[in-house]
């Protein structure tokens, strides 16, 4: 089944059911490595000589088991660096959020939809190439908290786009890679 249609399948299961009013509004803003698909040098996390580093902030919401989360990232030099270019990735991802609420300790699990947006700068012939690529994400993660306002978060996803993306010169194929992170975890 494709990701778009159990996405379809959770809205409209959730947006069905009734939930008593107790929202927990999150903000969190993170700091990440990306590896492993077709577009990155490292296999892995931890066998890595060149990680690209993300940074970015997820906030949305969170009642009982289900939950929203907003995720913005950013990556400078996502291709490598390359004497006289300059690159990076803007990703934007809309999830559906599953949480276990087990006190101050909440593992969750994510899937969601949105938007890659690769962008190379060849400073030699003046000639910048973008791209809007849809996409979507699915991972999980885990927030300790401490108190009623303040924890850390840790989460690792996979990003995919769902057609081939095609920047000038490179070759036109699908961006595939996961995404470590970890940050801080503000409730209001």
């Amino acid at each position: 089944m494709k990701p778009y249609r159990i996405l379809a399948i959770a809205l409209t299961l959730m947006s069905s059911s009734a939930v008593p009013a107790r929202a927990e509004g999150f903000f969190s803003p993170f700091l990440g490595y990306g590896f492993g698909g077709d577009s990155t040098v490292c296999s892995s996390l931890t066998n890595c000589e060149e990680k690209r580093l993300h940074w970015g902030a997820s906030f949305g919401t969170m009642s009982g088991v289900f939950g929203f989360e907003q995720d913005i990232a950013y990556a400078p030099n996502f291709f490598g660096k390359t004497p006289g270019t300059d690159n990076a990735m803007l990703t934007l991802m809309s999830n559906l959020m599953v949480i276990v609420p087990a006190g101050p300790i909440r593992p969750y699990a994510i899937i969601g939809l949105g938007l890659m947006r690769p962008h190379v700068n060849f400073d030699a012939i003046d000639l910048a190439l973008s791209k809007n690529a849809f996409s979507y994400d699915l991972g999980g993660g885990i927030n300790i908290l401490f108190g009623h306002t303040v924890g850390i978060r840790g989460d690792i996803r996979r990003l995919k786009t769902f057609d081939d993306v095609t920047l000038g010169l490179f070759g036109s194929e699908k961006i595939d890679f996961w995404r470590g992170s970890a940050g801080l975890t503000l409730l209001f």
